[in-house]
């Protein structure tokens, strides 16, 4: 998967009757399917029962099981409400009638009041003066662990360029924080607002787990650590393109009793907030079985 259209087509789902959905899955590396996958599919099902123009500003989730990437996803939508300004969706994904994911989304219809933001941090280095995962993965491939030069091997429709850079090679714990500029590698042409959230909704889960082992990288990476998003909430501020870079600027406040929690910012590179994040993951070490 390399192109907007090719994620686009993977996030919109085949209609079985009415509520009713069904999507398939793609690989970014995990034996499971992506947790983002099944965020953006769950949205894409939910705005399929929204009919008054109204659009997402949250939503909330829990990932119940690990998903079967060889299973087609059965996604089915209950109408809450449709107030005045509001409506309530709640989504249930699940496999071969299992249960595997749950999401609840409101929707709001336009309206005007007051507004700010808080403000980007802009003495970070900009996209143009920082190394892509591609091209890690072109100049550090053959130094690098089998299972980081792996997860960079992997196709995607997201370019990505962290800020800080981590050495796997070099084990030292790390300030709680990141920074990441993501685009698009293809333009994504003419796209509504519902689309680009879907689109926004699918990098969010990108990034932000990992964020909560950065304290901790004197000891713990993908290798001996069991990482899986446990839940994920988001908020929807303002329309956006994705003409040009943006900053997914991730924090982590806490890692305690196996799980690691994380907040981000989504902003435009003109410092225009999108969207906030939040979300708690298993973050459990793995212990070596002794003989």
């Amino acid at each position: 998967m390399k192109s907007s259209n090719e994620l686009l087509d993977l996030l919109e789902l085949k209609t079985i009757d009415a509520g009713n959905f069904q999507g398939v899955s793609k690989t970014i590396g995990s034996p499971h399917v992506f947790g983002g996958q099944v965020l953006a599919q769950a949205v894409n099902a939910a705005y399929k029962t929204i009919t008054n123009q109204r659009i997402l500003h949250s939503l909330h989730a829990y990932f119940l099981e690990a998903g079967d990437l060889n299973v087609p996803i059965d996604f089915s939508v209950n109408e809450v409400r449709d107030g005045g300004s509001f409506s309530t969706r709640r989504v249930l994904a699940s496999q071969n009638g299992k249960a595997i994911f749950i999401l609840a989304a409101s929707f709001h219809k336009e309206e005007s009041g007051h507004d700010h933001q808080i403000e980007m941090n802009t003495s970070l280095k900009q996209p143009e003066d920082l190394l892509s995962w591609t091209e890690m993965l072109q100049q550090f491939g053959s130094v690098l662990p089998k299972i980081t030069k792996h997860f960079l091997e992997i196709e995607r429709p997201i370019e990505f360029k962290p800020v800080e850079v981590v050495n796997p090679l070099k084990q030292e714990n790390l300030p709680p924080y990141s920074n990441i500029w993501f685009k698009l590698k293809t333009p994504l042409l003419n796209a509504d607002l519902a689309t680009k959230q879907q689109i926004l909704t699918y990098i969010s889960d990108y990034n932000i787990l990992a964020a909560a082992l950065l304290p901790h990288a004197s000891k713990a990476h993908f290798g001996n650590t069991q990482m899986a998003s446990l839940d994920h909430s988001m908020w929807f501020f303002r329309d956006f393109d994705y003409d040009d870079w943006m900053l997914y600027s991730i924090e982590t406040p806490n890692a305690s009793s196996a799980r690691g929690f994380a907040k981000g910012n989504i902003f435009s590179r003109d410092g225009k907030l999108i969207a906030c994040v939040a979300q708690e993951g298993l973050m459990r070490p793995m212990v070596k079985k002794t003989e």
